[in-house]
């Protein structure tokens, strides 16, 4: 905790002081009592003494003295908060396998749905770009808070061949290094890779982009879509047909995640792939904030002193 007026917080010294001016009061009215009476006759003129309770009322008071002191020092709290500046990239794999169905209706509509849910669960704030990769990559939309931007962006990927996810990485990062807020600072950023398998072309090795990530502090969170039963058909000249078996390779994904100190997840259906994306607004969606907590101590000493108000004309009334 911190303190906006520190100064303020050497009115706590004075507390003891009214302790010990308390004491010296009761002592000198109990010497002032025993000059006029005997005190020994005190317990048969009333029906009892509150013994040491009747200290409750001071107890309180000084209580709420002391939180008006700390209050009147501004107190400072580091809370969480909502994150309202953040940029997020959200790299989407078009290879030919994302063609398969075992996601239906195919891994690429299935990853495109989940990816639109993950729009609705950020803070308006929040600066989404899009990265599609197949043979090479190539940015969508550059990072922008116009959401009708980032959907369109998503609705137009279509599938290609390739699998470049090094050189989604390594775009990715460079669009998010770009990134920085009115005040000149760098906002927090991420990276959300969605893709099948293993690498298949391109000219960045995954290792080499996820160091450059991790270098600029940028985590990269990887998504596995598909089963071990994926197949991808096509059609060859002649009419014939090709059936190539498309199996997730979860390899790559887990080392881009592990060395960039992201989160690698798997999913195997559009309705797990909205969990994993609802869980990663949640990671995003917070911040170490320090906020004054006032208020706080201001409540807290109004309660004490309604408390040692209330004892002291309810119970103790009668005390001499």
């Amino acid at each position: 905790m911190s303190f906006g007026w520190p100064v303020a917080l050497v009115g706590l010294v004075l507390l003891p002081l009214l302790v010990v001016l308390y004491l010296w009061y009761e002592r000198r009215r109990s010497v002032s009592q025993a000059e006029f009476g005997n005190p020994d006759l005190l317990p048969n003129v009333i029906d009892r003494a509150p013994g040491r309770l009747r200290y409750l009322p001071l107890v309180l008071l000084l209580l709420a003295l002391a939180a008006m002191v700390v209050g009147v020092a501004r107190p400072h709290a580091t809370v969480s908060v909502p994150r309202e500046e953040a940029t997020v990239i959200l790299a989407l794999d078009v290879s030919r396998s994302m063609k398969a169905t075992d996601v239906e209706p195919t891994r690429l509509d299935a990853a495109r749905a989940a990816a639109k849910a993950f729009l609705a669960q950020v803070p308006e704030k929040f600066r989404v770009g899009v990265v599609s990769f197949a043979t090479r990559a190539a940015v969508g939309v550059p990072p922008t808070e116009d959401r009708s931007l980032v959907e369109a962006a998503l609705d137009t990927l279509r599938p290609g061949e390739g699998t470049a996810i090094g050189d989604a990485v390594a775009l990715s990062v460079q669009l998010g290094r770009k990134e920085r807020e009115n005040d000149g600072t760098v906002p927090p950023r991420a990276v959300l890779l969605i893709s099948d398998g293993a690498r298949d072309g391109g000219r960045v090795e995954p290792a080499a982009a996820a160091e450059r990530a991790r270098s600029q502090r940028i985590p990269v969170y990887t998504v596995l879509v598909g089963t071990p039963d994926g197949v991808v058909e096509e059609t060859l000249t002649g009419g014939f047909r090709r059936i190539i078996r498309v199996p997730p390779s979860p390899e790559t994904l887990q080392q881009l995640a592990e060395i960039s100190g992201g989160e690698f997840f798997t999913a195997t259906d559009d309705e797990q792939l909205s969990q994993v994306y609802e869980d990663l607004g949640s990671r995003l969606g917070e911040r170490k904030e320090s906020r004054e907590i006032t208020d706080v101590f201001a409540a807290g000493a109004a309660a004490l002193l309604l408390a040692g108000g209330a004892l002291s004309a309810f119970f103790f009334r009668r005390v001499p």
